[in-house]
């Protein structure tokens, strides 16, 4: 049923590389937490976003992508529901990916703001993949993307590279840790990021889009 009264407006935003077998029904199973959620019957339902500037959740058959950038009125049992979503989502993805969620609170309005009063804004970086080493490559590339971008406003960026190594170590045990208890291979270092990273609702409110 639609939550008219819902203390949240839930922005989910990402993009998850598929492996090239994966067809719209098995998306649709994957993704049943979420349009059951917004009281769809199915996934063609509930794809719009409650706001028409977004573009939903969209799946490119031919790039084999799946898409979000969609908003649901919601509470916080959204977060058993994420849970969910990710474990199916690890069995389609071809490769680590990072997904944005973002609670703005319905409820906060500009007069709050000017009060001091704080919102229950709140911001929540999921991450999806075949394996564990994926999803780890995907943090490792985030991490070191957001790192660089803090600390080029002090030094160039030709003297970062000792600092990306450290980072490449701290992963590196981490990745041995999981070698060894799961016989897992080591993802490539270096391979570059993608997308940015947050977390926490810091000073001032986030924008409702995150592109």
């Amino acid at each position: 049923m639609p939550r008219y009264n819902a203390p949240f407006e839930i922005h989910v935003h990402g993009q998850v590389a598929l492996r090239a077998d994966v067809v719209f029904e098995q998306i649709q199973d994957a993704l049943k937490p979420l349009w059951k959620y917004a009281g769809a019957r199915s996934l063609a339902d509930a794809a719009s976003s409650s706001y028409e500037d977004e573009p939903g959740i969209k799946f490119d058959p031919q790039e084999h992508l799946l898409q979000m950038c969609w908003t649901v009125a919601g509470d916080d049992d959204f977060r058993q529901v994420l849970d969910e979503v990710c474990m199916n989502l690890n069995e389609l993805a071809q490769a680590g990916a990072a997904i944005e969620v973002t609670f703005y609170d319905a409820e906060f309005d500009d007069e709050d703001e000017e009060s001091e009063a704080e919102s229950r804004d709140d911001f929540v970086m999921l991450f999806v993949g075949p394996d564990p080493a994926a999803i780890m490559q995907v943090q490792r590339d985030l991490l070191v993307q957001d790192v660089i971008n803090m600390m080029e406003r002090h030094f160039d960026g030709a003297e970062l590279g000792g600092v990306v190594a450290e980072i490449d170590k701290l992963f590196g045990q981490r990745f041995d840790d999981l070698v060894s208890s799961l016989q897992l291979g080591k993802p490539p270092r270096g391979s570059g990021g993608g997308g940015h990273g947050g977390g926490g609702h810091g000073g001032g409110r986030k924008p409702r889009h995150l592109h």
